[in-house]
């Protein structure tokens, strides 16, 4: 079934905030309110030191890093590039991190008051360094699940947002331009009532990637019609490419036939593809979550985009209700039938008419009939030329022939 608005918002992902750092600031603040009751003549002194045991060591772990980067990727993954610049900042030696370790060591060098046991104190940094570039290269403090999915839906790195961008800028913005003239040219070649709800791509994005190839299969309420006038495009070499869509009727409760063009969204045959290769590493929870990024991402591409606005309908359908047989029309049908309540609920404007112009003036005193309210002449886009009839008046009238301005004189 296709999902509402309600229940897409409560399933489709939102993108992921910053309440780890509001509750990382919270508890620094408080644990260094507790080392400042306790003994504040040496918190300058134990937070230098904390914030050089966590910047040295991820330094000492960018110098392995590198290493590897220097003697053997060199040349295949940094060709062309001024070399230092672009390995560092890769491997870890960011301007934040060697900021942090350089004013870190000059706090605990202006420290007016020595840390306890000093001696061991520089002994503990060292070695919890050395520690953490080890547990680090292991794997042991590796970055999370979590972690490792809002660095690629923050840098746009997921699977989902390279097929999305991919289907907008390989499909959809060269075919849902032409969307109108195609409808336009169909109608006029087969002579049907088209819905004013059916003017836009369909697109449907099942959570399962399963799809069809032929949506009749699917549902026996929908059957094809035929395909949309071909849209001829030069792309990538190829002289005359070929795009089309197809145009599909699908039957209501009544026996009522709705046309409408719709599809399936291409890159979902990626997506299950993916999942059934073992060496994909892509399973089922993966190949969902990626569904979901992928029609967020699509979504917002195509909101922003002012060359397919209001020429497509993006219909996410749930999987849940695999074994109704009625499954995929009802959703077409419920996007067609909300289509024509809410987006074209407005009448289309009369015909303008000519009116003369003491017509015009004895139609604008007289009250609509019916309580009606009606445009009797819309405005024009055409100029034209008025004329009055009545005889011209003075700009200014006799004073005493006004009562607006009596009692002033």
């Amino acid at each position: 079934m296709m999902l509402r608005l309600q229940d897409q918002d409560a399933l489709i992902p939102r993108p992921r905030g910053t309440l780890p750092k509001v509750c990382a600031v919270v508890l620094a603040a408080m644990t260094i309110g507790g080392v400042v009751f306790l003994s504040p003549e040496r918190l300058f002194g134990w937070v230098a030191m904390v914030i050089l045991i966590l910047t040295l060591g991820p330094l000492l772990h960018g110098l392995c890093l590198l290493a590897e980067e220097m003697l053997h990727h060199s040349n295949t993954r940094y060709r062309g590039r001024r070399l230092l610049s672009h390995v560092l900042p890769a491997c870890g030696f960011g301007g934040k991190t060697l900021l942090a370790a350089g004013l870190a060591g000059l706090l605990l060098y202006l420290a007016g008051h020595p840390l306890p046991h000093k001696g061991q104190c520089w002994k503990l940094l060292i070695l919890t360094s050395v520690l953490y570039a080890l547990f680090k290269s292991l794997g042991v403090l590796g970055p999370s699940d979590v972690e490792v999915s809002d660095i690629c839906e923050g840098r746009k790195m997921n699977v989902a947002h390279g097929l999305a961008w991919s289907f907008y800028l390989g499909y959809l913005r060269l075919v849902l331009p032409r969307l109108e003239d195609s409808i336009t040219a169909f109608r006029d070649t087969h002579k049907v009532l088209w819905g004013r709800g059916s003017r836009k791509l369909l697109i449907l994005i099942p959570l399962n990637a399963n799809i069809s190839h032929k949506l009749e299969e699917e549902d026996d309420n929908i059957h094809f019609y035929d395909n949309l006038p071909n849209n001829e495009i030069d792309r990538a070499g190829v002289r005359g490419r070929v795009y089309k869509h197809s145009v599909y009727r699908v039957l209501d409760e009544h026996g009522k036939a709705h046309e409408c063009v719709v599809e399936y969204a291409t890159p979902l045959l990626t997506l299950h593809s993916m999942s059934q290769e073992r060496s994909a590493g892509f399973g089922m929870p993966e190949r969902r979550q990626q569904v979901l990024l992928f029609y967020r991402t699509l979504q917002e591409i195509l909101e922003n985009s002012l060359e397919c606005r209001n020429r497509y309908k993006l219909i996410l359908l749930n999987d849940e209700h695999e074994d109704d047989p009625r499954l995929l029309s009802k959703a077409i049908l419920r996007h067609l039938q909300q289509q024509e309540r809410e987006e074209f609920c407005l009448t289309p404007p009369p015909q303008q008419e000519t009116i003369h112009p003491l017509a015009r003036t004895a139609s604008a005193s007289a009250p609509p009939m019916g309580g009606d309210c009606r445009y009797p002449e819309p405005m024009s886009r055409e100029p034209t030329l008025m004329f009055s009839l009545d005889k011209p008046q003075p700009l200014k009238e006799p004073v005493e022939n006004t009562d607006l301005y009596r009692g002033k004189i």
